[in-house]
């Protein structure tokens, strides 16, 4: 018996079928299929019930999955003391996006490091695919990532919502659209653009607005802190959430201004992301405390600075 055949037939039941189970561990489907016959043949019982419609798991199993959960959770639990031993003086490794740079994740790194001055923090700036794929290997301990609604967090890896937003339009100081109350998407379809590269939250999201008539995009970047420099320069306009322009250093200057999308009520989320495991280092930890916490700070200083209706 390997510890992964019981990874496999967990993940079988948290997915519902053998395909959608190979799907998420990005296993073919045969040789996921080959792994549990031979953990039944050596268990002798079926795990799973097998029909024309797909695989799923079988009674025999889900009386057998609390027990293969205690081996998972302490085999879980060896990786991580192990772990702590052997890299005690490890950094911990988030990886972002950059969204909310300004307004949450340095602000946050500041406090932790206010309290832990044997601690370090490695920053990597990922597009958000490898971020999980970071955290679901354990190279990752933490990642920021945006989030449109419905999108779910791989298996393996547990999301917490710190803030929501709007998109917004990210416009150069004294932009002719700057007059604007808000920005139609017609107006904006007609500005030359700094678009987020394939793969991001926000290039979907552009690509939902404008459908097939995308603006022309004068540069894509990764990062939301390349797209606002390149947004400062003049040499074109973005969308962005708007938790990564408040608080900017370009935003507080005025260097940079941000206006609604006219007719858009799409609702973004900034969720930080960790792999699901039984016990976190404690820096680990204390890092996603701090920025839970500078989050909530963030949301209360919004709130009372709206006008009182």
């Amino acid at each position: 018996m390997r510890i992964e055949q019981l990874e496999y037939l967990a993940a079988v039941t948290e997915h519902g079928s053998l395909r959608r189970a190979s799907e998420k561990l990005h296993l073919s489907q045969p040789a996921l299929s080959e792994a549990l016959t031979k953990l039944e043949r050596e268990l002798r019982v079926t795990l799973l019930d097998r029909r024309r419609s797909g695989a799923q798991i079988s009674r025999e199993g889900r009386e057998l999955l609390p027990y293969m959960s205690e081996v998972l959770a302490a085999v879980d639990r060896l990786r991580v003391a192990a772990g702590d031993r052997r890299d005690e003086t490890r950094p911990v490794r988030v990886g972002t996006v950059h969204a909310a740079t300004s307004t949450l994740l340095v602000p946050a790194l500041a406090a932790f490091a206010r309290h832990h001055d044997g601690s370090r923090v490695e920053v990597l700036t990922l597009p958000q695919p490898q971020i999980d794929e970071g955290l679901a290997a354990g190279t990752l301990d933490l990642g920021l990532v945006d989030a449109l609604e419905g999108d779910d967090a791989p298996a393996g890896v547990e999301a917490t919502v710190l803030l929501h937003g709007r998109p917004v339009v990210v416009l150069p100081a004294a932009h002719p659209l700057g007059t604007r109350a808000q920005v139609g998407v017609e107006e904006l379809r007609r500005e030359r653009f700094v678009t987020m590269r394939t793969g991001s939250v926000m290039h979907r999201f552009v690509h939902r607005l404008f459908g097939a008539d995308v603006p022309v995009a004068a540069h894509t970047t990764d990062t939301a802190e390349v797209a606002k420099a390149l947004v400062a320069e003049g040499v074109g306009v973005t969308v962005l959430p708007d938790y990564s322009v408040h608080g900017d250093p370009l935003h507080r200057a005025g260097v940079v201004e941000v206006r609604p999308i006219a007719g858009d009520d799409t609702v973004l989320a900034l969720q930080v992301r960790e792999r699901r495991t039984a016990q976190q280092r404690l820096s680990v930890h204390e890092l996603r405390a701090a920025l839970v916490a500078r989050a909530a700070e963030h949301r209360a200083a919004v709130t009372a600075a709206r006008p009182a209706s």
